[in-house]
């Protein structure tokens, strides 16, 4: 019995960057805890409700994010595929355009990103830097020309269905914007984990010329991670549309910064071929709970915004250090 035990804690130590989720597993709860006790009502049902449902949109971009990096690839698109999904989402509404159908065809555009992205990167061999940079660009101005260059007007009270299935609704005491994360979580830990796409994205990443050589369709393989995370960015932008109700230009704004948090903090390699998904709820989770902690801690935006940049960056930092033994430098050609 006992070496059944431990056999299986050494089956789970062995996945790989499941070390790190437990480390910041860790450092997740000692967090709740410091916060707890500044202020105990960190702990009251009202605020853990409203935190969960903080993390959801975070964990949601970050699964997109992580797929990405896994690659060994980054989308930095993703923040504006978030303001043109809320754009084209709410203008369509106010237009009088049924939310099912204005849902569909927001998802549509936030695909076509995906696949340029993937297109870019795989097969025109652009810097994924560069390429995501250029539809980073392109998305924000279609979510800024989309209304003529101003936020709507409110979706109104015939879009109440689309408010509450994205954002207000609960299902067994849960918001619905919780069970969305959890969905979309489950189906690409599966697809990761436990099928042959997941498998050529984590060869991809840990060597791309191997893969090839492997059989690996690297080109459809890259498309698919860029498709995923436009899919988590559409997801959060319809979220965005129903927890405002209107849409706005500057919806979100910064989300790749909180997407890649969400990743690397929880243990997703920026090197590639590394990382789990449930290290990125880990990640999204501690996001969520500093924000929240800061601000019941009395903090300031900008120091909340410091402190969650410094770990990102000090989290990449380690991952570069135990992965190749030395920082990084930088090559002369």
């Amino acid at each position: 019995m006992g070496n059944d035990k431990q056999n299986a804690f050494k089956r789970i130590m062995a996945i790989r960057g499941m070390g790190q989720v437990i480390t910041v597993a860790f450092g997740l709860i000692v967090l709740c805890i410091v916060f707890g006790i500044i202020n105990p009502t960190f702990f009251s049902s009202k605020n853990i409700g409203n935190l969960l449902r903080q993390i959801a949109p975070i964990l949601i971009i970050g699964i997109g994010q992580s797929y990405v990096l896994i690659t060994g690839n980054i989308d930095l698109s993703i923040g504006s595929v978030v303001g043109m999904s809320c754009m084209i989402s709410a203008t369509l509404m106010t237009k009088g355009v049924n939310p099912l159908v204005a849902v569909f065809i927001t998802i549509i555009c936030c695909l076509i990103v995906g696949v340029l992205n993937g297109e870019l990167v795989a097969k025109c061999k652009l810097p994924p830097f560069i390429a995501t940079l250029g539809t980073m660009t392109i998305a924000r101005g279609i979510a800024q020309i989309v209304n003529n260059n101003y936020n709507t007007d409110s979706i109104g009270d015939g879009a109440k269905v689309f408010r509450n299935f994205f954002y207000y609704g609960k299902t067994m005491g849960l918001y619905n914007t919780i069970w969305i994360a959890i969905v979309l979580w489950i189906v690409f830990n599966f697809i990761l984990s436990k099928t042959r796409t997941g498998r050529h994205i984590y060869a991809i990443g840990s060597n791309i010329e191997a893969s090839k050589l492997s059989g690996v369709n690297t080109s459809v393989t890259t498309i698919k991670v860029y498709v995923v995370s436009a899919i988590c960015a559409c997801t959060v932008g319809l979220v965005t549309t129903a927890t405002s109700g209107m849409g706005t230009m500057d919806a979100g704004n910064s989300y790749e910064m909180y997407a890649v948090a969400a990743s690397v903090i929880g243990g997703v390699s920026t090197l590639g071929g590394q990382g789990i998904l449930l290290g990125t709820v880990i990640g999204a989770s501690i996001w969520g709970v500093l924000q929240n902690g800061l601000q019941f801690a009395g903090a300031p935006v900008a120091i909340r915004n410091i402190i969650i940049g410094i770990i990102v960056v000090v989290s990449v930092l380690l991952d570069v250090v135990v992965r190749t033994g030395k920082p990084r430098k930088s090559r002369v050609n």
